[in-house]
């Protein structure tokens, strides 16, 4: 399990993790009525950063109106979000890279199955960048269960009620003596492993599943194709078949907690060589890069804490 630092931002102010309370009546916890996002502040030459922070403010919005909470957008504008980020982390000041998950609860006590008009409370913790899958041949199990579709509870939400879907796939993988799932669709098809994006290179070619395979719009899976892009490797975003995952040359999953991370089996078959493929490698390397302000071209993605 990952360290956690000893204070959170909550409500309106910074306490001690163990003060940072929401009511066991509260619909975050009785429904999981919760949207949040996670990003990494990284060690850089110029200090702590942290990356894309503006894309993961976003993506708190987008969760909240998806799921239709109302009360969290017309009070949080982005500055005072990276302005609650910096208290945190200045507070803190980790020498480590470090995520933030900054998670916005529909606080209301017994409000019921809805999700307007009621209160909310932003909670920010911070804790060590351990990654939750390993970074060197990781090993994916399909899993039993299938990902949870739009129609359903959209996967471009990040609410926190869905991840239990996320946590029967990947335990189910774990008991199996896996690192970690794939979920497949229910036509099928290839998602997302429980909390990271897929993509797969074939002929040098990479592939991941588009942004209607009921897939989180990762913000590193962006980063990742755009990266793809300036180094001139082609790239595709279509529905992908289970069986092309076991004929790939290469398989990785990229996400905040999983970084760029390559896979070297699935359901007991060896991928490719059963090593690191070069595209991988390639990515990698660039996305290290840029998290870490060595890379003037992404500077724009990093906001110096």
């Amino acid at each position: 399990m990952a360290r956690m630092y000893d204070k959170a931002y909550f409500g309106d102010s910074i306490v001690p993790v163990a003060d940072a309370h929401l009511s066991v009546a509260s619909s975050a916890v009785l429904y999981g009525l919760s949207v949040y996002t996670v990003f990494p502040v990284c060690v850089t030459a110029g200090g702590l950063a942290a990356f894309r922070l503006r894309d993961h403010y976003q993506r708190l919005l987008n969760s909240a109106r998806i799921i239709g909470i109302d009360t969290f957008e017309p009070v949080w504008n982005y500055e005072k979000f990276e302005s609650a980020v910096r208290d945190l982390v200045r507070a803190l000041m980790p020498t480590e890279d470090v995520f933030v998950r900054a998670t916005v609860h529909v606080s209301e006590p017994l409000a019921g199955t809805r999700s307007r008009g009621l209160g909310v409370t932003v909670s920010m913790f911070v804790y060590e960048a351990k990654p939750i899958i390993p970074q060197d041949g990781a090993r994916l199990k399909t899993s039993v269960w299938r990902r949870i579709p739009d129609y359903a509870i959209p996967s471009r939400a990040k609410v926190n009620g869905a991840y239990v879907n996320s946590v029967l796939g990947k335990q189910d993988a774990l008991d199996s003596g896996y690192d970690d799932c794939i979920f497949l669709d229910v036509s099928g098809h290839v998602c997302e492993l429980s909390a990271a994006n897929i993509f797969i290179v074939r002929d040098g070619t990479l592939i991941t599943p588009d942004m209607t395979s009921d897939i989180l719009e990762g913000i590193n899976r962006k980063t990742i194709l755009e990266v793809a892009s300036r180094l001139g490797i082609p790239t595709l975003e279509r529905s992908i078949d289970l069986t092309e995952l076991y004929v790939a040359d290469e398989v990785f999953a990229c996400g905040t907690s999983a970084f760029v991370a390559s896979v070297k089996e699935i359901d007991a078959r060896t991928i490719g060589l059963g090593t690191m493929g070069n595209i991988t490698e390639r990515l990698r390397t660039a996305h290290t890069a840029i998290l870490h302000g060595t890379d003037p071209l992404y500077a724009h993605y990093l906001t110096v804490i």
